[in-house]
């Protein structure tokens, strides 16, 4: 179900999605959700090399040169 809003009348509509903006739904949910798996993996894979070197991510950012 989507909700539209006109801007100048502020009359709402409530209605079905489209075939087409169903299925872009589908996909962005899919896309998002790869996103933050992916997101999730590299934080894990961050924190076992922190861990490995027995550092802390201000003192990886320091050796690297960040600020």
């Amino acid at each position: 179900m989507i909700k539209e809003i006109n801007a100048s009348t502020g009359e709402i509509v409530e209605r079905e999605y489209t075939a087409v903006e169903e299925k872009l739904a589908e996909e962005t949910q899919k896309e998002f959700r790869e996103a933050i798996a992916e997101a999730e993996a590299k934080a894990a894979t961050r924190q076992a090399l922190l861990t490995r070197l027995g550092i802390t991510e201000e003192e990886a950012r320091i050796l690297l040169g960040g600020n």
